[in-house]
């Protein structure tokens, strides 16, 4: 039988896609890219409104497209929407648990033809053991370390979602990336839902973990999916000087640049507390990139509020910053907050913040014009050679070299998100 899977949303889903796809190929299904499957799994995601809408329409386009497939799906979405999801005619629903057992749940269904639903109580869930070999269709690994969520900011769905936080076991952690390394990867990226929090309750960290990892040989760079600034703790920082196989790039949320604001969202830290910690970091590694989230639009922000955030974001000088109007979300703080601003104002205000991120993100590029960097090639397209960074700079290089190798090259021009560079 023929399988197809659709991921929307964060790696942690894109890792657990591939580690449904590893398990179905090897128990004798075959892939499937196109509209002729016999089973259809639809990963989803409901972090915005967006998505839930795209969720949505991929699970209607999938039941028209393939007509007598076995539809199967699973993620965020349907853990929040699963009464609204039982009329679209889904045979097997289940959330963010059981993906795991991908194949007995599709085996049981073509042997009963019964309809499964199953959802989780989400507060003390263990971790689900799931492991992954290869990722066969790009260099870079994800691992999977941590799922869940205790912070409860006002804006955020998943936690509901996703649980409380629990983590992998360090010793499963580090067979996991020595199995990815024998299989050629030279990059791992450390996921979860809030992956700083690994460890929490047992007797290791997010920086243990890290001190195994960097033994294995072969393992030439470790990245961090994103970390909050309250976990860049004394010991994480004496690592990150000590340790250039961590990738020189931190994906750090602000949210906010105004203290009010921060505060009504239910973070954890107010802005002298973040400069202060991003200054900690640049003594240690003055050319760390660091991009960030903000979110624009959120209940009560003032026009001076979305301008004291523009500028904070230029003090602190990220590399890029990812941007998303405020969206709404039932059942959270923020969504019965007074003061709910009008899409046309988030629209613009998000606007103007992309506008920023784009000049930040071509003065960071700038500043390697003429140096030599290191770059790991990860695709081949048109005759051009693309990869990036450890600082995770986007290169391209006019020539076919070889994939999943690191090369010397000299940046010699800047176009907007990426450089162009020669080979040295």
């Amino acid at each position: 039988m023929k399988f197809k899977i659709i991921t929307l949303g964060c790696k942690v889903n894109q890792y657990e896609s591939e580690m449904m796809r590893e398990k179905l190929i090897n128990s004798n299904f075959k892939e499937t890219l196109d509209n002729d499957a016999d089973i259809v799994i639809i990963n989803t995601c409901s972090v915005t409104n967006m998505a839930d809408a795209k969720s949505r329409k991929l699970i209607r386009y999938s039941k028209r497209e393939n007509k007598n497939a076995i539809i199967l799906v699973c993620g965020c979405s349907a853990e929040n929407h699963k009464e609204e999801l039982l009329d679209l005619g889904i045979d097997i629903l289940i959330g963010n648990n059981e993906k795991s057992k991908i194949v007995e749940l599709i085996n049981n269904f073509i042997k009963t033809n019964e309809k499964y639903v199953k959802f989780y109580n989400t507060r003390n869930l263990e971790f689900e053991n799931m492991a992954v070999d290869k990722f066969s269709n790009q260099t870079r690994a994800y691992m999977k370390i941590q799922d869940g969520c205790n912070n409860f900011c006002a804006f955020c769905i998943i936690p509901f979602m996703r649980g409380t936080i629990r983590s992998k076991d360090i010793n499963e952690a580090y067979e996991e990336a020595k199995t990815l390394v024998k299989n050629n990867h030279k990059e791992i990226v450390l996921t979860g839902i809030h992956t700083g929090s690994y460890g929490t309750g047992k007797d290791y960290d997010l920086v243990d973990l890290l001190e195994k990892l960097v033994t294995i040989k072969g393992l030439e760079r470790i990245r961090l999916s994103s970390i909050e600034i309250t976990e860049l703790n004394d010991k994480f920082i004496d690592f990150l000087k000590n340790n250039p196989k961590l990738c020189n790039h931190l994906h750090i949320p602000l949210q906010s640049g105004c203290d009010k604001i921060l505060k009504l969202m239910n973070r954890k830290y107010d802005l002298s507390y973040f400069k202060e910690k991003i200054a900690k970091i640049r003594e240690v590694r003055d050319s760390i990139n660091i991009s960030t989230d903000v979110i624009v639009g959120f209940p009560n922000e003032t026009e001076q509020d979305f301008l004291d955030t523009v500028k904070f974001c230029k003090e602190i000088g990220f590399s890029k910053i990812h941007v998303f109007p405020y969206s709404k979300r039932t059942g959270t703080k923020a969504s019965v907050m007074d003061n709910q601003l009008d899409m046309s104002i988030k629209r613009d205000r998000a606007r103007k913040l992309i506008e920023v991120s784009e000049k930040l993100e071509e003065n960071y590029n700038s500043l390697f014009l003429n140096k030599e960097v290191e770059v790991l090639i990860e695709e081949i397209k048109d005759g051009i050679s693309i990869g990036h960074t450890s600082n995770y700079i986007k290169v391209e290089v006019k020539e076919v070299l070889n994939r999943n190798e690191f090369y010397n090259v000299i940046i010699t021009s800047i176009d907007k998100d990426k450089v162009i560079a020669r080979l040295i």
